[in-house]
């Protein structure tokens, strides 16, 4: 549900899940799933129209994923009457067990939705419902940093199992090694256009990126993040207020006490890289687009690592699970 660019999709089929449905409404984002994986079934569609009756191939999947539109957590009071699209796909989402019934639930959101009081309302209303359907849930924080993605990145998600799986679950276990910087990220594909200064900018670049996030899909163009983030990449010689079309060329003169004239910005395929995409996976779309696909994206590597801890529960009793995900 809410498949975007795939990050969340292909995370779990690195884990051993075979994605059966994958849904979503932006259409750029629906081409990018297509280009990259044709073999997958994606339907563009609004997740609150959808109905499981005319899709038989969902019943009964080992996993109702999805990476849910941020809920804002005002939104989020009273839930009785909220008019709010982000909480009504929610409580879809969560309606849509019933339906599926899954195995197991894995929903991706902000990490605000796991620890406020202003969330209490929608946790409530999760837990009612998925305990009486017969599954037992927790909701718990993941950084991306901790599993080799170059950037600071908190991530609130819920899982859930029927019945008494829940006990067999244990999160991932972080990366112990030392966190990839966004120089080191970064610095072959920012010596890609010729530029000779790109040992010297990735060497300064020494620390993980600030949290990359995708913005409003209905307003504004393409950058950074806010301004507490561009000042963290002003730090590493990077204009945070923008996208770049291209990598600097071998005239770029990087000069950071100049300004924003003197640093150079990130192409989307770079920003890709921070969100652990692999190279290989295309983005479809004018520019902002593309950029908003990848900041709203799920990171791979944290779902691959947290589809790895599902799939172990779903084949614990010995019987292998079908691995599929809808």
């Amino acid at each position: 549900m809410c498949a975007g660019a795939g990050g969340l999709s292909l995370g779990l089929e690195r884990a051993g899940f075979d994605p059966i449905l994958l849904l979503d409404q932006w259409p750029d984002a629906c081409a990018t799933l297509h280009i990259n994986r044709p073999a997958w079934d994606v339907r563009e569609d609004d997740l609150l129209r959808f109905d499981p009756v005319d899709h038989q191939q969902v019943y009964d999947v080992d996993l109702l994923a999805g990476g849910l539109p941020r809920v804002k957590g005002t939104a989020a009071v009273h839930r009785a009457e909220n008019k709010d699209t982000s909480v009504q796909v929610f409580r879809a989402a969560v309606e849509l067990v019933y339906g599926v019934q899954p195995r197991a639930v894995l929903f991706e959101n902000l990490p605000h939705i796991v620890t406020k009081e202003s969330y209490e309302p929608l946790r409530r209303f999760v837990k009612e419902e998925l305990e009486h359907l017969g599954y037992r849930h927790e909701w718990f924080i993941l950084n991306a940093a901790d599993y080799r993605v170059p950037q600071d990145r908190p991530v609130g998600f819920l899982i859930a199992f029927k019945g008494d799986a829940m006990d067999e679950f244990t999160l991932p276990e972080r990366v112990l090694d030392p966190p990839v910087t966004v120089g080191a990220a970064l610095s072959d594909s920012m010596a890609a256009g010729g530029w000779p200064g790109a040992a010297v900018w990735a060497a300064q670049a020494d620390r993980i990126a600030p949290t990359i996030v995708g913005g409003s899909l209905n307003r504004g163009g393409a950058d950074l993040g806010p301004k507490g983030s561009k000042r963290v990449w002003a730090r590493m010689g990077v204009d945070g207020g923008t996208v770049a079309d291209a990598v600097p060329g071998p005239d770029f003169v990087w000069d950071p006490e100049r300004g924003r004239a003197g640093m150079m910005a990130l192409t989307v395929e770079q920003v890709a890289v921070l969100q652990g995409f692999p190279t290989s996976w295309g983005f479809v779309g004018r520019k902002t687009s593309r950029y908003r696909q990848v900041g709203h994206a799920t990171p791979p590597p944290l779902a691959e690592a947290l589809g790895r801890s599902i799939h172990r529960v779903l084949t614990c009793d010995g019987t292998p699970a079908l691995g599929h995900a809808s």
